[in-house]
C-alpha cells in the first residue's frame, strides 16, 4: 500500500523551510556519545531548543514543532512564563543569533502518569511566533501511520551531561548521539514490565543521554526528511551506554498531538 506524505511547508522572507529538513545538514560519523560524546555541526539541528526557568536555570530540552509550538517531556514540569531558547549551539558565547520567547500555555498529556512516566509528553505554546532562518526550523512528527522499524539508527541530541556525576561535564556545545531502535521486547529484558505501548526504546550500543538532555529529541530520517520520533524520558540513573533509554513514543500520541494543535 502507497502513502500519500504531506509535509508541512513555512515560508520566510521568500526562502521556504519545509520540516525536517535541516538548512544546515548533520554529519553523523556514527556511534558517538552524548556521554563522552561528539559535537554536532553548529545549527544542524534547527529543531533544537533548551527550557529554562524565570532566572534562565536550564531545565531541559525541546523540539520545535512549527512557528508556535514546542515539544517537550511532561517530567521537565515547564510552566508558564519560561523561557524557550531557539538557534543556540555554543551557550558560551553572546553573539549567536538566538532568539528567545517565553512560554505562553503548557498542555500535558491527560494520561501523563508521573509514577510510571506513561505519556510523559508536554505541549508548549510560545507566546509569540519563531522566527523561521537557516538555524530555527521544525521537526516533522511520527505519523501514527507509519511504525519506524526496530534496527534503524535515529539520533539524539542535548546539553546534558557528558560523564556521569560531574556537574563541570555539562557542555557548552550542542552534542549527538546515535542509537539503534529496539522492539519492546528487546527493551522489556531490561527494563521489565515498566516499558509500556506509549513508549519506545533506543541505544545500548554505546550512547546514551544523561541529566540535561531530558524532554530533547529522537530524530530518524527517512527519505531525506527527519521525524521527530521519540522525546526522552527516562533510563538508566547511571547514564549507562550499554543500557537502552525510554523515549515517548510520538507516533502513539499523535491523535493528541493533532487535537491540541488544531483547537489551542
Amino acid at each position: 500500500m502507497a502513502f500519500l506524505w504531506l509535509v508541512p511547508i513555512f515560508v520566510f522572507i521568500g526562502t521556504i523551510y519545509g520540516c525536517g529538513v535541516p538548512a544546515i545538514p548533520p554529519v553523523i560519523t556514527g556511534y558517538a556519545r552524548i556521554v563522552n560524546g561528539e559535537e554536532a555541526v553548529p545549527h544542524s539541528w534547527p529543531w533544537q531548543v533548551s527550557l529554562q526557568d524565570f532566572t534562565g536555570f536550564y531545565l531541559c530540552g525541546g523540539s520545535l514543532i512549527n512557528e508556535n509550538w514546542v515539544a517537550t517531556a511532561a517530567h521537565c514540569r515547564i510552566r508558564n512564563g519560561h523561557r524557550v531558547i531557539l538557534g543556540q549551539h555554543d551557550k558560551s558565547k553572546s553573539d549567536e543569533d538566538i532568539q528567545t520567547i517565553r512560554v505562553g500555555k503548557v498542555f500535558t498529556h491527560p494520561m501523563w502518569n508521573a509514577h510510571t512516566f506513561s505519556n510523559d509528553l508536554t505541549l508548549v505554546k510560545l507566546t509569540t511566533a519563531v522566527t523561521l532562518n537557516p538555524h530555527v526550523s521544525p521537526v516533522c512528527l511520527a505519523s501514527s501511520s507509519h511504525m519506524y522499524q526496530p534496527g534503524m539508527c535515529c539520533v539524539i541530541s542535548g546539553w546534558g551531561q557528558t560523564h556521569r556525576n560531574a556537574m563541570q561535564a555539562f557542555p557548552s556545545q550542542l552534542q549527538q548521539g546515535v542509537v539503534t531502535l529496539l522492539t519492546k521486547e528487546q527493551c522489556m529484558i531490561y527494563w521489565g514490565d515498566k516499558v509500556s505501548d506509549v513508549m519506545i526504546c533506543a541505544g545500548g550500543g554505546g550512547a546514551a543521554p544523561c541529566m540535561g538532555d531530558y524532554g530533547g529529541p529522537l530524530v530518524c530520517e527517512r527519505d531525506g526528511i527527519w521525524s521527530l520520533v521519540g522525546i526522552m524520558s527516562w533510563g538508566s540513573s547511571l547514564c549507562s551506554t550499554t543500557t537502552p533509554s525510554v523515549y515517548t513514543h510520538v507516533a502513539a500520541l499523535r491523535s493528541w498531538v493533532d487535537q491540541i494543535l488544531a483547537v489551542s
